[in-house]
């Protein structure tokens, strides 16, 4: 299977089995792009393994993926199924996607858990200006209108409980309009 195909399965997939979700796709996270991160309660970095892929990129993106994500998936087509697991952290999950006669499975053979290397900072700086301002004044603490993006992200997560902070970043990208600009 290639990615698009891999993409169109898993989507659907995850809207009718997760619910209420958000999707970006193809965002830079450090050195990588991530193919897709899904937003709920949690942040979810999704990694495509194509038919057509290499693992020659996998550890690189597993190091960036890792600072970012609460939780991460390694998404293979039928060639990687087998070798997907030995190739990841016991930490990241699998899902394979295969394309059989009577449809498209996709079948999760391993379940993430929580990633022990997040850096909440690399979330929060990922936000607009705006949505941090908002986050701010929210907590009831100073904005620093005059400060950088990553001042006021050190702010939040040394005054924000973790959970709590995961809740905020997570309704700031959930309610993202792109039809305002960034401030």
């Amino acid at each position: 299977m290639k990615d698009k195909a891999i993409r169109t399965v898993i989507f659907d997939y995850l809207e009718e089995n997760i619910g209420k979700i958000r999707i970006f796709e193809e965002s830079p996270i450090n050195d990588s792009r991530c193919d897709f991160y899904t937003v709920t309660d949690k942040l979810t970095g999704y990694e495509i393994k194509s038919d057509a892929d290499s693992y020659e990129r996998l550890s690189r993106q597993i190091k960036d993926y890792d600072v970012f994500f609460d939780e991460n998936y390694l998404v293979v087509g039928a060639s990687h199924s087998a070798s997907a697991e030995k190739k990841i952290p016991p930490y990241w999950g699998v899902i394979s996607v295969t394309d059989t006669d009577g449809g498209f499975v996709v079948e999760t053979r391993r379940k993430a858990v929580e990633n022990p290397k997040i850096r909440r900072k690399n979330q929060i700086l990922k936000l607009w200006n705006s949505e941090i301002t908002a986050i701010l004044k929210r907590r009831k603490l100073p904005v620093y209108r005059g400060k950088s993006k990553s001042f006021r992200a050190g702010v939040l997560v040394k005054n924000v409980d973790d959970e709590k902070l995961r809740g905020e970043i997570c309704r700031e990208l959930f309610e993202r309009d792109y039809n305002l600009e960034e401030n």
